[in-house]
């Protein structure tokens, strides 16, 4: 493979099986597929992740990733999930979505010192780019992801 096509290949990490596949940047919007398990790569639906896979998915994707840090018994994480499932499917190509239950994951949410939900974190190549606490509408939500994509 040239320096041409290698510059245009991104890597994503499979949901299902976390591997790491690389997809030319033009052909993100064809509904690629996991070379290994054949899943869908990028179907526009947030990620659920937890303490064992949420490295390995962040870690093997290069694409922007959105995690939600939520709670099943928080009435404003409630209230944004259907903002943040309809702006999954908007930035399909250009970020991953992904959303983290803090009780059931406690390890990640310490680590990213969550102290207040729902707490939205811009992560790429595993470093934090951005963050915003308290649940958004969907405008909201596009007016603060917009410029960091």
């Amino acid at each position: 493979m040239n320096t041409a096509q290698t510059a245009t290949l991104v890597r994503v990490a499979c949901p299902a099986c976390l591997t790491g596949n690389r997809v030319p940047r033009e052909r993100l919007g064809e509904a690629p597929k996991c070379g290994q398990c054949g899943a869908s790569l990028l179907d526009g639906k947030p990620v659920a992740l937890d303490d064992a896979n949420f490295d390995a998915l962040v870690g093997r994707t290069e694409l922007p990733v959105l995690v939600d840090f939520w709670a099943p018994w928080c009435a404003p994480c409630r209230a944004m999930a259907p903002a943040f499932e309809q702006a999954a499917g908007e930035y399909a190509t250009r970020a991953r979505f992904a959303k983290l239950n803090t009780d059931a994951s406690p390890a990640v949410a310490a680590r990213f010192g969550i102290r207040s939900i729902p707490t939205l974190v811009l992560l790429q190549g595993g470093r934090e780019l951005a963050r915003k606490s308290g649940a958004l509408d969907a405008r909201a939500l596009r007016q603060w992801l917009e410029p960091r994509l």
